[in-house]
């Protein structure tokens, strides 16, 4: 028998002593109400959780200790009270003072470019709005390097607000370890400046000897990639490095270093530098004007730049020499060859020799696709069987030295991937290898005697490393003792 309120069974039982069968409740869950059960359980259990989690962030608002409590105020906000002697037991204590907020710090965020980024897209992405790109690029001239953002650059943004309001509050974009733009909000305007942190200046000298190749060697020796390049750049219109090297040749390089914070962060610029080549040795002197235009000279102030490159490519051999009665490989007959053929990799950078102007760019006859610059009235130069120009190039286009103006190519009258380069003087082609370069200008007279001044300290900087070198020798050599 079931009792309609579903709570118990009414269940007969017999008692064996008494012979005879009786009625009783015997309670016993149904077991459709178990889920119910279950659930008012887990119910209580959460609330009671709740319970405690809020009741233990009450008690973790009220500081444990006064050290605590003194860190979180502002200096001018605490007071102390002593109460009157004569207040009695009912006397209130008076309302302390309200504390000032300390200011909001914003945390920076660091970027790092990546190829196809630009500044309205990481501003899009980091939920600031389009108006800020345009408020922060309308500052002109200072923040022109943000329009030009390389991968690899740092760029560290801090801004404050939710993502419907979101405001920049400072902008800094990384060109060195030292150097940074910074654009920072100030009354709802952005102003940039360009900073420098203050750094430790050491001056550091590298000697070493070639033995097998200048690039090993002067690793070897301690300079870095930039520095052999740069070394390279200095004495390049002396030496054909290339060529010219020999094993026994020397150089010597004096340079900065920079320091942050007792950190060496990287090189600064070679101050000085001297190669020793076949015998004959060269120096050279950096020097800065008052405009913060610096060059290399001699130590007698002469430009150690010529008007123009020794060679306009780095190429991997020298193919075919001047020489006006050479056999003509593709002929093959006798033909002028009035130029140097430097054999490279087809799309090779080929660089301009001088300062001038394109006179002509186009397909010329056996030279394939070729450039001729104008260097004034009295030089020019033809660059000859060339792939590709630079982009834009054309006739009339100022070039400056160095620049990049086409690619080594195999077009016209060519066996191989080569540049064919000419060398003109007053119409008449000359051996690029050996013609007599113009120099460029050499010190103004107004800075001459400063700069001897100068190079003269620098100079004897350099000779004093050969008297150091031999010192060290002599007192680690134990047959001097």
């Amino acid at each position: 028998m079931i009792d309609k309120d579903y709570r118990y069974y009414i269940h007969k039982t017999k008692n064996r002593k008494a012979d005879k069968a009786y009625w009783h409740k015997k309670y016993r869950f149904r077991k459709k109400h178990v889920p119910w059960m279950l659930t008012l359980g887990c119910i209580s259990l959460l609330s009671t959780g709740i319970g405690l989690t809020l009741y233990g962030r009450e008690l973790s608002a009220y500081p444990t200790s006064p050290l605590i409590q003194i860190d979180h105020l502002i200096l001018g906000t605490i007071t102390t009270h002593q109460p009157s002697p004569t207040a009695g037991p009912t006397a209130i204590a008076p309302k302390p003072r309200a504390i000032t907020p300390t200011p909001e710090l914003h945390s920076w965020q660091n970027i790092t470019i990546q190829k196809g980024d630009n500044l309205s897209r990481i501003f899009s992405q980091l939920g600031l709005s389009p108006r800020q790109v345009h408020e922060v690029m309308s500052l002109g001239k200072p923040v022109r390097p943000l329009a030009l953002l390389r991968p690899g650059q740092l760029l560290q943004i801090a801004f404050k607000g939710d993502n419907d309001s979101r405001r920049l509050v400072a902008l800094r974009l990384n060109f060195s370890p030292i150097e940074y733009l910074e654009v920072r909000a100030k009354d709802d305007k952005f102003r940039a400046k360009r900073i420098s942190r203050n750094i430790q200046t050491r001056i550091e000298t590298v000697t070493g000897t070639v033995e097998s190749s200048l690039f090993k060697d002067g690793l070897q020796a301690g300079l870095t990639n930039k520095q052999i390049m740069e070394l390279t750049q200095i004495f390049g219109w002396d030496i054909d490095f290339a060529l010219d090297l020999r094993p026994g040749d020397k150089f010597k390089v004096l340079f900065e270093e920079h320091y942050l914070q007792d950190k060496k962060v990287q090189n600064g610029p070679i101050l000085a530098a001297e190669f020793s080549n076949r015998g004959k040795t060269f120096q050279a002197i950096r020097y800065a004007d008052g405009n913060g235009h610096s060059a290399y000279y001699t130590p007698t102030g002469l430009s150690m730049r010529k008007a123009f490159l020794r060679t306009p490519v780095n190429y991997s051999r020298i193919s075919s020499h001047f020489n006006l009665r050479r056999k003509h490989p593709v002929l093959n007959r006798i033909r002028a060859h009035k130029g140097v053929d430097y054999a490279a990799p087809t799309g090779t950078p080929v660089k301009a020799a001088g300062d001038g102007k394109v006179v002509f760019v186009g397909h010329k006859g056996g030279y394939g696709k070729a450039v001729i610059l104008q260097h004034g009235t009295k030089y020019s130069t033809l660059y000859g069987h060339l792939s590709r120009f630079k982009q834009g190039l054309k006739v009339g286009t100022k070039i400056t030295q160095g620049e990049i103006i086409a690619y080594v190519g195999q077009t016209g009258l060519a066996t191989g991937p080569h540049l064919h380069y000419e060398f003109l003087v007053n119409g008449v082609h000359r051996n690029p290898l050996t013609v007599k370069l113009p120099q460029a200008n050499p010190i103004p007279s107004q800075l001459k005697q400063d700069f001897q001044r100068y190079a003269t300290k620098l100079v004897a900087q350099l000779d004093a490393v050969d008297t150091t070198t031999v010192v060290l020798n002599q007192s680690s050599n134990p047959q001097s003792k």
